[in-house]
């Protein structure tokens, strides 16, 4: 039995300030009783790019590099295995990309994002990188692997999810509503079902979790949210639109 916490951040664009965000809602899962915390997709500046590698290359973070590093200290000073996603620079490229820490502080899986829908159509594919592989990571609590946001709706993706035959499935992603509204009753009713389905496609237990921008992010609005879905389809629990906060589960 493990207690899995959600964490959405109000993602602004101080980076540092972001950082130590997440370094104390890591604390606060800590101090809950949790095992593990996942932060969403591009948890340390939002998901910003815009196609230009001047603008665009400064919010990558090398991995490891001093983001995870902070991050890995709390992961050994709390025992607690912290997910994350974000924007990764390796040299002249970037990465759509999620790490999960262990407790002794190593980056124990990096998975890049394959879809490509995190870039825009100018994106120079030399700069903007994507991902190949799939990997999984062995805990004590379960075999586990992250896709990240769109990949979620590529049905190649899923399938090879599924034929790792995970006991976990993390996906941070980055999510608004295009005219920028924050509404719950038209999440659910519009949009809930068809992640529903995709994760009921991969047969397994997905945690979901997603940033809120309070409005200091231009041209963002991710709604935050949390959810959790079973491998049948099933919405186990969920944190609601709107602003940030965590959502602990405890999972069998």
């Amino acid at each position: 039995m493990v207690t899995f916490a959600l964490a959405v951040p109000q993602v602004s664009l101080d980076r540092a300030a972001n950082l130590k965000m997440m370094a104390r809602m890591a604390h606060t899962a800590a101090d809950a009783g949790a095992g593990i915390v996942l932060f969403p997709e591009a948890a340390l500046t939002g998901l910003l790019n815009v196609d230009d590698p001047a603008r665009d290359l400064p919010l990558g973070q090398p991995v490891p590099g001093p983001a995870t590093e902070t991050l890995a200290a709390v992961a050994q000073a709390r025992n607690l295995w912290i997910g994350l996603g974000l924007l990764e620079r390796e040299d002249t490229r970037l990465f759509d990309s999620a790490v999960l820490l262990a407790p002794t502080g190593e980056i124990a899986l990096k998975y890049r994002r394959i879809s490509p829908g995190w870039r825009g159509p100018r994106a120079d594919p030399a700069v903007y990188g994507l991902g190949i592989d799939v990997p999984a990571a062995q805990t004590p609590w379960g075999k586990v692997a992250f896709l990240l946001c769109g990949d979620l709706f590529d049905d190649d993706l899923v399938q090879r999810a599924r034929t790792l035959e995970l006991d976990w499935l993390l996906l941070p992603f980055a999510r608004s509503f295009a005219d920028g509204t924050c509404d719950q009753t038209r999440w659910e009713q519009e949009e809930l079902a068809a992640y529903a389905a995709q994760v009921r496609a991969a047969g397994v237990t997905t945690f979901l979790v997603n940033y809120f921008d309070g409005g200091d992010l231009p041209d963002d609005n991710s709604f935050g949210g949390a959810w959790v879905i079973s491998g049948a389809g099933e919405v186990l629990a969920h944190y609601p639109l709107g602003g940030p906060g965590l959502l602990l589960v405890e999972m069998q």
